[in-house]
């Protein structure tokens, strides 16, 4: 009975408490409610005088834009009205001066009629007048064919063929005058340029010989070099092609040659075997054969440092070979090399004095002399081999041409022709560029000034231009104008039939009158 009192009061308690509960939650919910209400009332309330407000700033922006682009149109109204004033102004003024100008016009044109009708009055009378000329020219012209016996068209052809004679006088007079003017200008500018060409080259004098000294320490070397029962002597010079003289000239062996090659390899394998010792054929046959390769090298490499030197590009190895070779020739005691060197140069000045290629001229002067070193002989001039060769191996035509009319075995056809001509003249007519005996080279002088004294009429003659020139002074009494030309050409040929000489001597006969008197 306890436990079902217990129960029943937990059960009661439980009810009561849920009751209680359930109570003061709909209260609690009652409440909330209420506030929620008032809550809501209150922001909708705000939100009518938000709107309220929002609605007026919205009205009062719409009435100021409204009035803001009321004003730029009544702007831009004012602004057009002001544009289509200043138009019809300007329209105005178009009419005016449109007026103006066809009432200028119209005068004009009125002008134009009356001088157009008065110009018409007078070609009428001018025509009349024209007519009567005619009628007076003819019978005039009538008149004079009468009285002079010839007829018009007679008269004018005579007219016409003295005019044409002196016409031509006169322009035979300028042409003269013209050509004379111009070789003097042209002889002038030559002079120039060739003396401003040799003043700023520099020459050495000719030093080639045809025999090389070998030096030795002591005469006991001789009996080596020649060997037993001259063995070696015979094998060096068989296998060099060079005389070798051992005479009495004490510590001193001479090799003989013409060629330079030859010898240069002779006196390089000789000091070889001498420094060595071993001298003996068969050691003379390799260090010979040794030497001979060295020198080909040094030929190349000479080729090479000469064609760098001048700024020459593009020649072919063999050319190269070729003027490598150069440094062993020689014309005349002139080295061969350091004359082709120098006419080089010469023809690069003188092409740039004269506004031409200067690398053309500078490879012609070069090359012009390959054809002294032929590797066999041949019967062609030197000039023409050297156009043969660089035509081989590639040279343009304005070289080969060159090369071959520098001596005028063929025809010159380019400007750089003749410059190689006269650049090869200036570097071997200079005395001392090549080897001669001074006392020959005074007697030919000598000879030259006898031949010109032994005519009738010489006063003074005097070779100059190291033999190359010969001026002759004659007495104006006996020799005229006439006989000076014909005495300039007799001497020539008594020079060129009695004499012999290099290149070509130019003779001037010089005449001229003096009248001299003194005041005292």
């Amino acid at each position: 009975m306890d436990i079902v009192s217990i129960i029943i009061g937990l059960v009661g308690g439980l009810a009561g408490g849920f009751t209680i509960t359930k109570v003061l939650e709909k209260s609690t919910a009652s409440n909330l409610l209420k506030n929620a209400k008032k809550e809501a009332a209150s922001i909708l309330k705000d939100a009518n005088l938000e709107g309220e407000n929002i609605k007026k700033d919205k009205l009062l922006q719409a009435k100021e834009k409204f009035l803001e682009l009321k004003s730029e149109h009544e702007k831009e109204i004012l602004s057009k009205d002001k544009r289509m004033a200043e138009v019809e102004k300007r329209i105005r003024d178009k009419e005016s001066q449109v007026s103006s100008e066809l009432a200028k016009a119209k005068k004009v044109n009125d002008d134009y009629e009356a001088k157009t009708a008065e110009y018409e009055s007078k070609l009428e009378v001018l025509n009349k007048k024209y007519q009567e000329v005619e009628k007076m020219h003819k019978s005039q012209v009538e008149q004079l064919e009468v009285i002079s016996g010839l007829s018009a068209e007679d008269a004018k052809e005579q007219l016409v063929e003295s005019l044409k004679a002196e016409a031509k006088t006169k322009a035979m007079a300028h042409i003269q005058d013209t050509i004379e003017e111009a070789k003097l200008t042209a002889q002038q500018e030559a002079k120039k340029v060739i003396i401003n060409t040799i003043q700023r080259v520099g020459t050495e004098e000719a030093v080639e010989n045809c025999v090389s000294v070998f030096n030795i320490e002591s005469d006991d070397v001789k009996g080596r070099i020649i060997g037993r029962e001259g063995r070696n002597i015979r094998a060096l010079e068989a296998a060099t092609g060079v005389e070798i003289i051992v005479d009495d000239t004490p510590e001193a062996i001479i090799l003989s040659c013409f060629d330079p090659v030859r010898r240069e390899i002779a006196r390089l394998s000789l000091h070889k075997l001498v420094t060595d010792g071993r001298i003996h054929p068969a050691r003379i046959e390799e260090v010979v054969a040794k030497t001979t390769k060295q020198i080909e090298e040094e030929i190349v490499e000479v080729g090479k440092r000469t064609v760098i030197d001048l700024g020459i590009h593009g020649l072919h190895p063999e050319l190269i070979k070729t003027v490598g070779r150069m440094k062993y020739r020689s014309s005349y005691g002139q080295n061969l090399l350091q004359h082709s060197r120098e006419v080089s140069k010469l023809c690069g000045i003188m092409a740039a004095e004269l506004g031409l290629n200067v690398k053309l001229a500078k490879r012609a002067g070069l090359l012009h002399d390959i054809g002294k070193v032929p590797d066999a002989e041949s019967d062609l001039p030197h000039a023409l081999l050297g156009m043969q060769w660089a035509e081989k191996y590639g040279e343009k035509e304005e070289v080969c041409n060159a090369i071959g009319a520098h001596h005028d075995e063929i025809e010159m056809k380019y400007l750089i022709s003749p410059i190689i001509q006269v650049c090869d003249a200036i570097s071997g007519a200079r005395p001392g560029a090549r080897r001669q005996v001074l006392d020959s080279y005074i007697q030919r002088l000598k000879d030259l000034e006898e031949i010109a004294f032994g005519f009738n009429g010489v006063k003074n003659a005097y070779a100059i231009q190291a033999g190359r020139e010969l001026r002759v002074i004659v007495e104006s009494e006996k020799v005229n104008d006439d006989m000076a030309s014909s005495l300039s050409f007799e001497i020539s040929q008594k020079i060129q039939t009695e004499m012999t000489y290099p290149g070509q001597v130019k003779i001037t006969v010089i005449r001229e009158t003096r009248a001299v008197n003194i005041a005292k």
